[in-house]
Order: structure tokens, then C-alpha cells, then sequence
């Protein structure tokens, strides 16, 4: 019943920011879906629920914004942050293989700077504003996957291929991320008790994750770029 909660509240979250028009709002909106959801969890006590909550939320964020900007690249476009750049970077990226993507010295310092901001923002916000940059970097990256898949003629294959399984790694390690440092601020407003030990193996874990997620992406951008150009079909 809470999954479908998760799941009907972040496509309800993206309805409204389409009818209210406010691209500021869309990522406040996202994250307020979700949220709720791990804090339930957290003051349980129970901080593996909290982070499938919020993967749960991650997916169904991919899933909702892969889908509009498929049928309404337009409208996606004019809502999402950072969407339009985001698409254009990486489309011209599909077609040459020239760009960030492919360029560790280029994609590393965006990386940690990412990061860096994003665990900042979870300590000393309890993630409420962790959240809402989470679903910034989910939303232009599914607007880029949605447009491509567009644009193509294997629309099927783009939008599963489009989501780089790097990607995907980074996107498990910033939620298990952001649910753990929320931890700190939260407990000092409502009553949490979390195991310390199992809070630094998740950490340890999403350190793993990022350093893999670069790894991956160092190795595997080139090869599949060139998967990516065949199932466009340009």
C-alpha cells in the first residue's frame, strides 16, 4: 500500500507541476512525494525501508519523467531545469562521441562537485533540500532519455539504453546518501534511533557505488555511445 502511495504521489507531483507552470516548483513538488515516506520510515527505526522508499521514488521520478518528455518533449522541456542544456549536451554526445561523457577529466570534477553539494545539503537540511537537487539531476536526465527515445527509431531500446547503468549506480548511492545524513538534523526534531554501525555501511557502500559509477563510466561511455547511435537509428 505505501509503494503505490510513493508511486501514485510522485506522478500526481509531476501533473501538478506541469498545471502550476513553474519550473522551480517541479523539483520541490517531486520531492515532497517522497520524503514523507522515508521520514515514516526512519522514525520506525528502520533505515533499509527508508532507502527502498526513496529508490522507489528515484524509479518512479525516472519512470514519470522519461514518459512526459517521450510524449511532451516540449512541455518537459520548458518545465524541467535544466532540460533543454542537459539534452542538447548529450545528443550531440550520441551523435559524435565528442563531449563530457566520455571525458574523465571533464565528467570527475562535476561528479564530486555533485556530491559534495548534495551530502552538504542532506547534514544540514535533513535532505529536504537534498532531495529537491536529487530530482533536478533525475528529471533533465530523464528528459534527455524521454527526447531521445523521441527522436528515434527504436523508441523501445532508447529509453531502456538511455538510463547508462553508471547512472544508475549514482543514482542508488545519492539516495542511500541522502537518507542516511538526513539522519543527524532529523533525529534532533523528532524521534529517530538508527543504528550507527549500519548507518556507516550504507555509507561505505554509496562511496563504493560512486567510485564504480566513475569507473564504469570511464570504461563503458565510448562502447556505448556507439550502442546508443545504432538504436536511434540516425
Amino acid at each position: 500500500m505505501i509503494a503505490f502511495a510513493i508511486v501514485l504521489s510522485t506522478l500526481l507531483s509531476y501533473a501538478l507541476g506541469a498545471l502550476i507552470g513553474i519550473p522551480v516548483l517541479l523539483p520541490l513538488l517531486n520531492a515532497a512525494a517522497g520524503v514523507p515516506f522515508m521520514i515514516q520510515a526512519l522514525r520506525r527505526g528502520d533505515l533499509p525501508l527508508a532507502v527502498a522508499r526513496m529508490l522507489l521514488w528515484a524509479l518512479a521520478m525516472g519512470v514519470c519523467a522519461t514518459l512526459w518528455s517521450f510524449a511532451r518533449p516540449t512541455q518537459s522541456e520548458a518545465l524541467i531545469l535544466r532540460g533543454e542544456a542537459y539534452r542538447v549536451e548529450m545528443f550531440s554526445w550520441v551523435m559524435t562521441g565528442k563531449g563530457e561523457e566520455s571525458t574523465p577529466s571533464r565528467f570527475l570534477p562535476r561528479h564530486l562537485a555533485h556530491a559534495a553539494v548534495f551530502a552538504a545539503l542532506a547534514l544540514s537540511t535533513g535532505s529536504l533540500l537534498a532531495m529537491p537537487m536529487g530530482a533536478v539531476l533525475m528529471n533533465y536526465m530523464g528528459h534527455y532519455v524521454g527526447a531521445l527515445a523521441a527522436a528515434s527509431r527504436h523508441p523501445g531500446w532508447v529509453m531502456v539504453l538511455g538510463w547508462h547503468p553508471w547512472s544508475i549506480i549514482r543514482i542508488i548511492s545519492f539516495v542511500a546518501i541522502g537518507v542516511v545524513l538526513s539522519v543527524p538534523l532529523l533525529s534532533r526534531v523528532t524521534v529517530i534511533r538508527i543504528d550507527g554501525r549500519l548507518a556507516k555501511r550504507w555509507l561505505g557502500l554509496a562511496a563504493v557505488g560512486l567510485i564504480v559509477d566513475v569507473a564504469l563510466k570511464a570504461l563503458l561511455a565510448p562502447a556505448w555511445q556507439r550502442l546508443l547511435l545504432r538504436a536511434t537509428g540516425w
